[in-house]
């Protein structure tokens, strides 16, 4: 099987590498660090020796000539850690690459031990120029970019398989919720708030459950890594502005697994969230890879305005909206307008399903799948979008 490069660079110390089950991680070690040992949490008789006898780590690492020792899913043992801190005090040659699906117990229960000696970094769904001529639009908002997904030889199936593999059957191993079938619902009823202000009151009408338990559920989601939430941008703001994040889950097909249809749905009102979902993970990806300070907003105010997305950083502040049209419309334009009144300073793109570049007024709109397959974590936005020169973006003055 042929192996696709990674835009993911790792630090040079020890660190962890966090992200949910199916996005490369085991593939990317492999690869990268061909030579470590490997101790891998999810083999049953590797996690029921280091479970009973944490201590036995220092044993097999001491035992080992390899520089770079990988413990696969950490969070599975967190007791782990107290011997990890140890032996990075011991012996500064070694490396460690601590992976995890769930950062639940290491948060309640040991990351902070290792004090700052490991970096957290997370390895994202793939990125459309991760794939090259390997990237279409159509297939990613159908199936998402899951790598274990992309690979298979039926993506559905694989799809259908992600989300009662990894998704039911980890909250049911996990010991999560009491209620899977309670849980299940509210999966469904949070494919609706994919892509929308956050709602934890609806959510808990439709899914005909307590907004505690909703608060819960919602908490589960964002530990085992399935979701994030885009908060509200009020820097320097002017204008009464809405209080609620926006909700993703963490890759777009994920989002059309759980959200089901019927000949009521229009298809638009499933591909316009889709769209954006898959512009919002692209960018937490670049975010993370690129790591330069950039941190992903939405902006909306009280009476409407909105642009889907604002990035924000010592290098970057750039409002982007998505359309899920072939057309920019006038009145696609207003929240970019409003948003530009509000910050004359922030580049302002649109990202549609249409063919040309067009520059109207302040606005640069872009075919969305010709912007996803330039971002890399080498370039800047304005660089992704080929930004006028002569119309300069700079970061807020504080």
């Amino acid at each position: 099987m042929t192996v696709i490069p990674r835009f993911f660079r790792p630090p040079v110390g020890s660190f962890f590498l966090f992200g949910p089950r199916g996005v490369g991680k085991t593939t990317w070690f492999r690869t990268q660090v061909p030579d470590a040992l490997v101790l891998d949490l999810l083999v049953g008789t590797r996690y029921r020796e280091l479970s009973a006898r944490p201590e036995k780590l220092r044993d097999l690492v001491m035992a080992s000539a390899s520089r770079d020792i990988v413990i696969d899913e950490i969070q599975r043992v967190p007791e782990l850690l107290h011997s990890v801190h140890d032996l990075i005090e011991t012996d500064r040659s070694r490396r460690f690459v601590l992976t995890g699906s769930s950062a639940r117990k290491l948060r309640a229960r040991g990351v902070n031990l290792l004090g700052g000696r490991a970096a957290n970094r997370t390895l994202h769904p793939f990125l459309a120029a991760e794939l090259g001529d390997g990237f279409d639009l159509s297939t990613a908002l159908r199936y998402g970019l899951l790598p274990v997904v992309a690979s298979a030889p039926d993506p559905a199936a694989a799809l259908d398989g992600y989300v009662s593999l990894y998704v039911d059957e980890e909250v049911r191993a996990e010991g999560l919720v009491r209620d899977v079938g309670r849980f299940a619902r509210f999966l469904e009823a949070m494919s609706f708030s994919h892509g929308a202000a956050l709602n934890l009151s609806g959510v808990a009408r439709d899914a005909e459950a307590r907004r505690p338990t909703v608060q819960g559920h919602l908490e589960i989601l964002e530990d085992l890594l399935l979701s994030f939430r885009v908060p509200v941008f009020t820097k320097r703001a002017k204008r009464r502005l809405a209080s609620h994040p926006k909700f993703f889950f963490f890759d777009c097909g994920l989002y059309r697994a759980l959200r089901r249809t019927g000949p009521f749905d229009r298809p638009e009102e499933v591909e316009g969230p889709a769209l954006e979902g898959l512009v919002a993970q692209h960018l937490r990806a670049w975010v993370a890879y690129r790591d330069r300070g950039t941190r992903l907003f939405t902006w909306r105010t009280r009476s409407g305005a909105e642009v889907d997305l604002v990035a924000y950083g010592p290098e970057e502040f750039a409002a982007i909206e998505v359309k899920n049209s072939p057309r920019v419309r006038p009145e696609d334009l207003r929240g970019q307008r409003s948003f530009g009144d509000e910050y004359p300073e922030a580049m302002r793109l649109l990202l549609y399903r249409g063919h040309d570049r067009l520059l109207i007024g302040d606005v640069l709109c872009l075919p969305v799948a010709d912007f996803l397959r330039r971002l890399h974590p080498d370039r800047s936005l304005a660089e992704v979008a080929e930004w006028p020169r002569a119309r300069a973006v700079s970061p807020l003055e504080e």
